[in-house]
C-alpha cells in the first residue's frame, strides 16, 4: 500500500523533527512506499526552515509553505490534493497522534471502507474542549447529516480518490470531514492511542470551536433557514391566536381601553423574531458575498522537494 501522510503544520518547530523520524522509522514496515507532505500554514516562527530542512534530509518529505495562515482544514486540503499515492493519512505536528499508531488505522481501511477515523482511547482534552467538541460533532450529524460524526477526528485515513469529490471545493471556508462525507458514506472507526501535547498548547480554543460549528452550519446547511422558518410559522399562529382573542373580547364588551400590555408584548415578540431572522439570514448573505469575491482555499508560496527547488503557485493549486 502506498501512502501520502499530510501534516498540517503551524507553531510546530520543536515538535516536527521527531514526527518526521518517528514516521520514517514506522511507515517502512507499514507500507510499499510513502511520502511525508508538510504543510506550514503561515507559521510565524521558523518552522518552515524546520520543514525545508526536513525536506532536505528525508527523501520522502516533501515540505508545502502557504502564503498565510489559512486554517487546518485548508492546509490539509492543500496536502491532500498535492498527494501522489493511493491513501491519504492526515495527523496534527504536536506528536499528539503517535506515528506507530499509524499501521492500526492502515488495517482497519478494508476493500469496503474508504474512511478511517482514529478514535481515542479516552479523552485527550480537557472538560470543557471535549463538551464543545462534541457539540460541534452533534451539530455535524444533526444538521449535515455527515455518518459518523461523532467519532470524527483528525487523525484520519482514506482513499485518495475520495478527494475528486470535492474538487469543485473553493473559497475560505473549507471542510475536510464535511467534504470526505460527500464523496463516501463507507466510513469506519479504529480505537487508537492518543498521547499528550508535546509542545505549547492548541490553538483550537472552545471559542474557536463554536466559530467552527457556525461555519459548518451556515456553510454547508440550510437548517437554519428552514428553523426561521419554522419560528415564523409559529410566530404567525400565536399572532392569529391572539388576534382571535383580542376580538371576542370586543365582541363580548370585555375590552375598555386598548391595552398597552398587548401591544408592547406583540412589538417585542415579533420585533425579536424578525431580528433573528434577519441574523440568520445576514449569515447567508455574507457567506454568499464572501464566496463572490473570488478568496482562495490556500496559496502555496514556497516548495521545497528535496533537492530545495522553491516554487510560486497561486490559486487553489
Amino acid at each position: 500500500m502506498l501512502v501520502s501522510v499530510v501534516v498540517p503544520c503551524y507553531r510546530s518547530a520543536k515538535t516536527l523533527p521527531r514526527l518526521v523520524e518517528d514516521l520514517s522509522h514506522v511507515l517502512p514496515e507499514a507500507t510499499t512506499g510513502f511520502e511525508i507532505i508538510l504543510v506550514v500554514d503561515g507559521s510565524p516562527d521558523d518552522t518552515w526552515q524546520v520543514a525545508s530542512e526536513l525536506a532536505n534530509k528525508y527523501p520522502e518529505t516533501r515540505a508545502l509553505r502557504l502564503a498565510r495562515n489559512y486554517g487546518q482544514h485548508n492546509a490539509i486540503i492543500a496536502g491532500v490534493r498535492s498527494a501522489q499515492y493511493e491513501v491519504v493519512v492526515t495527523m496534527d505536528d504536536d506528536l499528539q497522534h503517535p506515528a506507530d499508531q499509524i499501521p492500526v488505522l492502515l488495517a482497519a481501511l478494508t476493500d469496503d471502507i474508504d474512511l478511517v477515523y482514529g478514535v481515542p482511547k479516552e479523552e485527550e482534552h480537557g472538560a470543557v474542549r471535549s463538551f464543545s467538541s462534541r457539540l460541534v460533532k452533534a451539530a455535524m450529524a444533526s444538521t449535515l447529516s455527515v455518518q459518523n460524526a461523532r467519532s470524527i477526528s483528525a487523525f484520519r485515513v482514506f482513499r485518495t480518490f475520495l478527494r475528486d469529490g470535492f474538487d469543485g471545493l473553493d473559497g475560505p471556508h473549507a471542510s475536510v470531514d464535511v467534504a470526505l462525507s460527500w464523496s463516501t458514506t463507507r466510513i469506519a472507526q479504529a480505537t487508537v492511542r492518543m498521547e499528550d501535547r508535546a509542545e505549547g498548547r492548541s490553538n483550537y480554543t472552545t471559542w474557536m470551536l463554536m466559530k467552527h460549528a457556525l461555519t459548518l452550519i451556515t456553510g454547508y446547511s440550510t437548517e437554519p433557514l428552514r428553523l426561521v422558518g419554522y419560528l415564523g410559522f409559529i410566530c404567525a399562529v400565536f399572532g392569529v391566536g391572539l388576534f382571535g382573542v383580542i376580538i371576542y373580547k370586543y365582541a363580548v364588551g370585555a375590552t375598555t381601553v386598548a391595552g398597552f400590555t398587548t401591544i408592547a408584548s406583540m412589538v417585542a415578540l415579533f420585533s425579536g423574531a424578525q431580528m433573528l431572522a434577519l441574523g440568520v439570514l445576514g449569515e447567508y448573505v455574507g457567506r454568499l458575498h464572501s464566496g463572490s469575491m473570488g478568496r482562495p482555499t490556500y496559496v502555496i508560496r514556497e516548495r521545497t522537494d528535496g533537492d530545495a527547488h522553491p516554487d510560486i503557485t497561486t490559486g487553489t493549486d
